[in-house]
């Protein structure tokens, strides 16, 4: 039996997102992901790491990195508060 758990009535989408893809990235594809922060990693990976306002804007950029044909590592949603913490760690 599957259970449906509804997302709380605050939850509006919007998040932190890293995204990491493996090689890095060019260059010239740097204008599509304006807004991002592209870090080129010693480990050949490229991570792009900014806000999104909803999931249609997640899928929205999802899509962009197929069409690079860049394999795609992995997607991960970072709690707000918890790279604010990383932050001053650092």
């Amino acid at each position: 039996m599957n259970e449906a758990h509804a997302l709380p009535e605050y939850y509006d989408g919007s998040g932190l997102y890293e995204i990491r893809l493996k090689g890095h990235l060019d260059d010239r594809w740097a204008d599509r992901f304006e807004g991002l922060i592209i870090t080129l990693e010693e480990n050949g990976d490229t991570l792009l790491t900014g806000p999104l306002i909803d999931q249609a804007a997640l899928h929205g950029l999802l899509k962009k990195v197929r069409d690079l044909g860049m394999p795609l590592v992995s997607v991960n949603f970072v709690n707000p508060g918890r790279a604010k913490m990383q932050e001053v760690k650092s």
